[in-house]
């Protein structure tokens, strides 16, 4: 959840720190801090909020030095306060941040209690810190230190790690949480992902679970967790620094979602020819594993769990195979029965989600013929632990509020369905017909874009109100979840999806004038169904808001509004489609009732906690 930054180098590393920490700011914006060396010792700056409170307490007292470490924070244990922000201190000797959770810090709090060491925080962090500094008064070095506390430790972590009597060194470690490494030229960096620091780098390298390394300001070493020196790769970020930015939008979020036609194209982009999926798109093994499969079993946790329930519906019905989807966080504790020959799917935006990332490692040693992630960050924990991998090739996504993340790994979900049922009774005509359909995507969903100042209007009507239902039938009730979790995400506003048909077995006692309902309404077989449900509301005054195919046929009535969506779009098209204007929905309602769009409270981009 939390972002840590580190510098050691030849230039001043305030300002770059600063900067890193805003681009890292939707892993946390609960409080941010800053430690760096200067004049022999460790000087710490750190506030509640936002970085740009931070940046502002910079501007009237800046610290100097080419050594430091900075922390924006999602508070886990203790309250936003400045003293539970990041980085912690031992004695102005040691200072530390760190992303994760430490799970027996209250047996290693009062062991050094014990030894008289005083806490400032309610952190699980601070005894992080103490013990380094417990242990380094027997060592007398800072690596051995850090190797020492770590194998105390239970729970995730990525830490950083300056010592006023080793400036020429930073210590870093990770067991659960990402870290990567930003080569320079006599300056290097440390960072929670690439997006921080693709302003001063593009040269890479990503630690391995329980790896520790020292960082000097012209040379890294990396250690496996027995303690051998190892080599990691070094690769080169294909990521502008420009992608980062929002540019001419008022918010990333909606950045992000009129980038969606071009993001989808790019997710489908080289894994189509001739009218046919390729199947090495997703890794040399997959034909193998194909052979075998017969049935999927899909994990994931909030937005990614809405894109399996979709492909739920797509596999079962277009290839006959049973698909079980489950929340990763309920996946991990129950013992979970692996029918022959089923494949593991993760979705994972940042790869790094800590609950998916864990139901891969168990899955991994359960008898699943493979494991499959669809991902957007190459670099990702669960990329590289996974046999088979999917890049959506979405581009950074910063919002909070995941949009063109969604899209795309439905159209990655969408080619993983077809070559699944190539083995499963789908013929080539089939594929054919319906890989157009795919490849008319881009163009379709510029067309609801253009819905956008309808919508916009519609919003208002949304502005005052409390509650909301969202309805769909078959595959539109997993679209109508996410459209209900985008409205609470950003605008606060409690909303819930249903299934249409489970209107009379209880939520319609809540239906009234002030309860408006969102339904979506393609032309599909059960169109008629959710027009009765939808007439069993309206039955009892509740407001309607549909965003329907132009050939279904809503009596214009009051209490009924109705968006048309471009015409003839296809079932398989449906789900990604229907999507955008609940998006945009969602966008405009939190606007006019001006919340923080980009950063909701309480929540974080990348949960790297359970």
């Amino acid at each position: 959840m939390c972002g840590i930054i580190g510098i050691i180098g030849k230039n001043e590393a305030a300002e770059p720190l600063l900067n890193a920490l805003k681009r890292l700011e939707y892993r946390g914006y609960d409080s941010a801090g800053i430690a760096i060396f200067e004049d022999n010792n460790i000087q710490r700056l750190r506030r509640a909020g936002k970085v740009q409170e931070l940046q502002n307490a910079l501007d009237k007292n800046p610290l100097i030095g080419t050594l430091g470490i900075s922390h924006t924070r999602w508070a886990t244990h203790g309250v936003p306060t400045e003293n539970n922000a990041h980085p912690h201190l031992s004695e102005q000797d040691i200072a530390l941040v760190h992303n994760g959770i430490i799970e027996n810090h209250e047996a290693l709090k009062k062991e050094l209690l014990d030894q008289g060491y005083k806490f400032e925080s309610d952190t699980d962090t601070e005894v992080v810190v103490h013990r380094i500094h417990f242990h380094l008064a027997s060592s007398n070095d800072l690596f051995a230190a850090v190797n020492l506390t770590v194998r105390e430790l239970e729970g995730a972590y990525a830490l950083a790690v300056i010592s006023k009597d080793e400036p020429q060194k930073m210590i870093v470690a990770r067991s659960g949480c990402p870290v990567v490494i930003g080569l320079g030229i006599n300056e290097n960096y440390v960072a929670s992902d690439v997006a921080a620091l693709l302003p001063v780098t593009n040269n890479f390298m990503f630690l391995e679970e329980d790896d520790t390394a020292i960082i000097e300001q012209d040379k890294v070493m990396v250690f496996n967790s027995d303690g051998h020196e190892v080599t990691r790769k070094v690769t080169e970020s294909k990521l502008s620094s420009e992608a980062t930015e929002r540019g001419e939008f008022k918010h990333f979020m909606l950045k992000e979602i009129y980038e969606q036609s071009i993001a989808v194209g790019n997710t489908l982009n080289q894994r189509i020819a001739d009218g046919q999926v390729l199947e090495n798109a997703f890794g040399p093994n997959t034909s193998k594993a194909l052979d075998q499969l017969e049935a999927v079993h899909i994990v994931a946790c909030g937005t990614s769990y809405h894109a399996g329930l979709v492909a739920r519906y797509w596999i079962e019905d277009m290839c006959r195979v049973p698909c079980t989807v489950e929340i990763a966080s309920e996946y991990r504790y129950r013992n979970p029965v692996v029918p022959n020959n089923t494949l593991f799917v993760t979705i994972s935006q940042s790869g790094e989600t800590a609950d998916t990332l864990a139901a891969l490692r168990l899955a991994k040693k359960e008898k699943y013929i493979s494991t499959l992630v669809i991902c957007n960050v190459p670099e990702s924990s669960m990329v590289r632990e996974s046999d088979m991998v999917l890049i959506t090739n979405a581009g950074p996504e910063i919002g909070v509020a995941s949009t063109k993340a969604f899209t795309t790994q439905l159209a990655a979900l969408s080619l993983l369905t077809i070559v699944i049922g190539r083995r499963h009774g789908l013929t080539k005509k089939e594929e054919k017909e319906l890989v157009g359909q795919l490849l008319e995507l881009p163009e379709l969903i510029n067309q609801v874009l253009a819905l956008d100042s309808n919508i916009e209007i519609l919003a208002q009507h949304f502005a005052d109100k409390h509650h909301a239902l969202f309805l769909g039938r078959g595959i539109q009730n997993a679209v109508a979840m996410e459209g209900a979790l985008k409205l609470k995400e950003i605008s606060y506003i409690h909303a819930e999806a249903y299934a249409a048909g489970e209107l009379k077995h209880g939520p319609l006692a809540l239906v009234d004038e002030n309860m408006p309902i969102v339904a979506i309404a393609p032309d599909d077989k059960l169109l008629e169904k959710l027009k009765s449900n939808l007439q069993e509301v309206r039955a009892r005054g509740g407001e309607l808001y549909v965003f329907a195919d132009p050939r279904v046929q809503f009596a214009d009535k009051i209490g009924t509004h109705t968006t048309m969506m471009p015409a003839e779009i296809k079932d398989f098209q449906a789900p990604i489609l229907y999507t955008i204007p609940l998006q945009l929905l969602s966008y405009h309602v939190a606007v006019l009732k001006g919340t923080d769009v980009d950063q909701p409270r309480n929540l974080a981009k990348s949960v790297t906690v359970e």
